[in-house]
């Protein structure tokens, strides 16, 4: 029965670039299971898992949102990801804790820049998923186009198992090529016999879809060359291995808007996407694996946190065991107890006495827990890789308009970065003041204005800086520096010489020291001091792109420490690399704009006076898409100049793609 119950839990994401549908999917998706008795709106701001203030004025979603619902016995907890670049931390954080993905793509547009971005961070995490092409009813919507553009930019391999029943403001419905049977919707789903119109196309794309399979899975390919077909058993069943291996993707089709298509993706879900126990054990850092089973020792991970005025509220994943109401846990090595347990439905929650391993809950009790904090069983301790959040790339300064209000903006500025581990709050050491870094200006724009609703405190920003890093050009070979410090009693004493060169990314350190000339444990105090130097160079931003060999050394018998050594690495590669030449590197994104063809030259100039690179162009459906490659610090208030010189009918999309000389 246990088995039966984890078989039956679907975990998944709605992953998508910004506007390609998924709240929309995702209401759809709530009204055919019942659990919402009518359709909302993004336009109208009625969506069940856009919720927030912002997100309702804005029409994006900006925060993940949790919601559960049931499909054909099986309970499927659906996580809603933002599509805009700027909040891509929230979509690495759910992916962490996800079995399975619906990535959702634009039917006109087909795969877009953070489709990519989205469709590569579930690779990394190695999460399976199927793919739901939108907005078929659109003028120039072209399913074969779009399935293409899955296998040019995201190098799968499409399985293509619907056919349209069709076009533009004529869809109306799909044809099942596994079952070989016709769904349309009026406005409920009809099932029927396939077309005559569309039976020779059917098969043609039915026979594809077979040897396409039989290329990609060992069951299918003998099935496939004994009897020359494939049976709707064994298609199903190698569409599902296929898809969890991760070695080709599932293409479904509709319009979440006129609500087609939604009964099949769900139907989709179940059969492809893995349940709780299909997924590889979890695994903690020391090695120690956990499976989902509810008799296990209990292990979750905290994967979001809502710091309210009223109390906190922590997102946890529950990977293996029990969790009930007033049990102790540890949470990141320390004893607390758990006050309430809730089934999350965005904003609304419902009291549960009981969590087990695969159910994605929300808890309240929990004073010292951040997003990638371990909750486990006091008895079978273990700690789980936490998400890695991204390096903020774009700083404002924030201040209270009264001073009264100091205090209060110190505490809401604390609840934001409890809140989103992407955002970094510091005192300016030369100016004094508050900065707020993050991954936009539309992120940083969210994060004040929460604040400045949620705390009722008024807030003056700054204007937006980006965040600078630097770089050897060229580096220094047997670069000599000497720490004595004598002031009475023991001193300090560390000699050591440094090589600094270039690297393609990141930092290395490196020890080629001979005959125990310097120990091994004042090398690791001389690598500390060195990424202590790391934090600000000679033109006063942080240095990436470094490698620094320790050729040689020496120590005195008694004022040698690890203190001297670890000073002396951190003075003297500040030294070395004043004694170098160093280049200043500036963010670079990645901007796509979408403008109509009368307006495109006013538009590639104005790039070009902002420094942009034209990567390329593409002509769709009476509007050019640019491709450029221009400096972050040149995109600010971009969107009000592009909209002026297209008469409001540009758009455009933009991320950071690393870092390049200033």
């Amino acid at each position: 029965m246990r088995t039966t119950t984890l078989n039956a839990v679907r975990n998944l994401g709605i992953l998508a670039h910004v506007d390609a549908g998924k709240t929309t999917l995702t209401e759809r998706v709530l009204f055919a299971t019942g659990s919402t008795y009518k359709r909302g709106e993004v336009h109208d701001g009625t969506t069940v898992t856009d919720f927030d203030p912002q997100e309702r004025d804005r029409g994006i979603t900006i925060f993940a949102a949790a919601v559960s619902c049931t499909w054909d016995g099986h309970r499927v907890n659906l996580i809603d990801t933002p599509g805009h670049v700027d909040f891509s931390d929230e979509v690495e954080r759910s992916l962490r804790v996800l079995d399975g993905a619906v990535a959702v793509f634009d039917g006109v547009a087909g795969v877009e820049p953070q489709s990519e971005s989205v469709w590569r961070q579930a690779d990394r995490h190695g999460v399976p998923r199927i793919a739901f092409v939108n907005k078929l009813d659109r003028a120039g919507a072209d399913l074969d186009r779009a399935v293409e553009s899955l296998r040019t930019r995201l190098h799968t391999v499409p399985l293509v198992v619907q056919l349209p029943i069709g076009v533009e403001d004529e869809f109306v419905g799909v044809v099942d090529l596994v079952r070989m049977r016709a769904l349309t919707w009026d406005p409920d789903v009809v099932e029927g016999p396939v077309p005559e119109t569309l039976l020779a196309e059917a098969q043609r794309r039915r026979r594809l879809l077979e040897e396409t399979v039989a290329e990609l899975h060992l069951k299918a390919l003998e099935e496939f060359y004994a009897q020359g077909t494939l049976t709707e058993q064994t298609l199903r069943e190698a569409l599902r291995d296929i898809t969890r291996d991760g070695t080709g993707t599932v293409v479904l089709c509709g319009s979440a808007y006129r609500n087609r298509g939604v009964e099949p993706l769900l139907d989709a879900v179940i059969a492809y996407l893995p349940s709780p126990v299909d997924v590889p054990p979890v695994r903690g850092v020391g090695g120690e694996e956990r499976q989902a089973d509810p008799d296990a020792p209990f292990s979750a991970l905290v994967f979001k946190v809502n710091a309210t005025a009223t109390g906190r509220l922590t997102y946890v994943r529950v990977y293996s065991g029990k969790l009930h109401k007033g049990q102790t846990v540890l949470v990141g090595g320390r004893a607390e107890r758990i006050g309430r347990i809730l089934r999350v439905q965005a904003d609304r929650h419902t009291p549960v006495d009981t969590a087990v391993a695969g159910d994605i809950v929300a808890v309240v009790g929990l004073k010292s827990a951040r997003t990638g904090t371990t909750l486990c069983a006091p008895a079978a301790p273990l700690l789980l890789e936490p998400p890695v959040s991204a390096d903020p790339v774009v700083s404002v300064s924030v201040e209270a308009k009264t001073s009264a209000d100091n205090g209060r903006l110190a505490e809401a500025l604390a609840h934001l970065v409890e809140e989103d581990p992407s955002l970094q709050v510091r005192t300016d050491p030369e100016t004094g003041q508050t900065v707020l870094s993050g991954l936009g200006e539309l992120h940083l724009e969210v994060a004040v204005e929460k604040a400045r609703t949620n705390h009722r405190i008024e807030i003056a920003m700054g204007r937006p800086r980006v965040a600078y890093r630097e770089t050897v050009a060229s580096g220094v070979t047997g670069f000599v520096y000497r720490h004595v410090k004598q002031d009475g009693g023991a001193g300090q004493f560390a000699h050591i010489v440094i090589d600094t060169e270039p690297l393609a990314t990141g930092f290395e350190f490196r020890s080629a020291v001979t005959g125990g000339r310097v120990p091994q444990e004042f090398v690791r105090a001389v690598e500390q001091g060195c990424r202590d130097a790391l934090a600000e160079g000679p033109l006063g931003h942080p240095v990436t792109g470094l490698r620094v060999t320790l050729t040689d050394g020496s120590t005195h018998v008694k004022d040698s420490t690890d203190l001297a050594f670890r000073t002396a690495g951190r003075l003297g590669l500040r030294e070395a690399l004043k004694a170098g030449a160093m280049t200043l590197l500036e963010p670079i994104a990645e901007v796509t704009v979408t403008v109509p063809g009368d307006h495109l030259g006013g538009v590639l100039g104005d790039l070009a006076a902002r420094r942009g690179r034209i990567l390329g162009s593409e002509v769709r459906t009476g509007s050019t898409v640019v491709t450029a490659s221009v400096p972050l610090a040149e995109m600010f208030g971009y969107v009000t100049r592009l909209r002026s010189r297209t008469q409001g009918r540009g758009t455009f999309t933009a991320r950071p793609t690393g870092y390049a000389p200033a």
